[in-house]
């Protein structure tokens, strides 16, 4: 069995492969400050209470753009599971050619969204993570990654929105039922929601418009996705696992 460990600015996503099958997914926060016991509990508890015995793990590998948690968390594998990991990084073999101005600054969270879409879904594809940012990225049909977008994500939009005025309040993040909202309370969520509905649409026209790939696929995930999802067009694909696929085919790419 496989372990693969996706730990985005917000939450820690884990998925436990079995060959092909991905039988068990669990999130925890990613903000709290863990010790590698802690960790090493924590997962393992975590396994154990979908009857997953740690001792069947024979790989792990990890995809991260949170460095300092990453001390505390490839060590608690190492002393709880007996496993180096394998770190999604530099040099390390994605079967993507990365065509950006500078590689290296790409996240490994993209990486591992791109993998996933080309490798599922195959190419041209627009890769569409809603997150605590929300990213857009461009592959081609021949596995190129040379452009990307990346956009505050909804909630962060929701929170500089009422932290920064005094008087409007913390609110749910939901599609009100009119855009013609009539209390303080819809007209924050008509302007999150359908302004981030408008933004989804209006890039994705622009990517297919400047590639001249019209008939690339577009594909989301992460977190916040449902909310936009259903009230667009735009989106061909939903996989709430992307990422997680894509660390895998990562992991299997680099055991040649």
């Amino acid at each position: 069995m496989l372990l693969a460990i996706d730990v985005g600015n917000t939450n820690i996503e884990l998925g436990v492969f079995n060959g092909e099958e991905l039988i068990g997914t669990w999130r925890m926060t990613t903000k709290t400050i863990r010790t590698s016991d802690e960790y090493g509990i924590l997962i393992t508890a975590l396994l154990s209470n979908d009857n997953i015995n740690r001792h069947n793990i024979i790989g792990v590998i990890i995809s991260s753009v949170v460095p300092n948690i990453m001390y505390s968390l490839t060590n608690s594998i190492k002393k709880y599971f007996k496993i180096e990991p394998i770190l999604v990084g530099p040099g390390i073999k994605t079967g993507i050619s990365i065509q950006t101005e500078n590689p290296k600054e790409v996240g490994a969270d993209r990486i591992c969204d791109i993998v996933g879409a080309y490798y599922t879904y195959g190419g041209p594809a627009i890769v569409i993570d809603f997150g605590t940012a929300t990213t857009y990225d461009f592959v081609t049909k021949d596995g190129v990654f040379n452009a990307a977008v990346t956009a505050p994500g909804i909630q962060i939009s929701a929170d500089a929105l009422w932290s920064k005025a005094a008087k409007l309040p913390n609110i749910e993040i939901e599609k009100p039922n009119s855009i013609l909202a009539r209390n303080t309370v819809t007209s924050m969520q008509a302007g999150l929601v359908y302004g981030y509905i408008g933004q989804v649409e209006y890039i994705v026209k622009k990517i297919k418009e400047e590639t001249g790939c019209n008939d690339a696929k577009v594909i989301s995930t992460g977190g916040y996705a449902k909310i936009i999802m259903s009230e667009t067009k735009v989106i061909d694909i939903h996989d709430p696992v992307l990422s997680l696929k894509g660390i895998k085919l990562i992991y299997e790419k680099n055991l040649i």
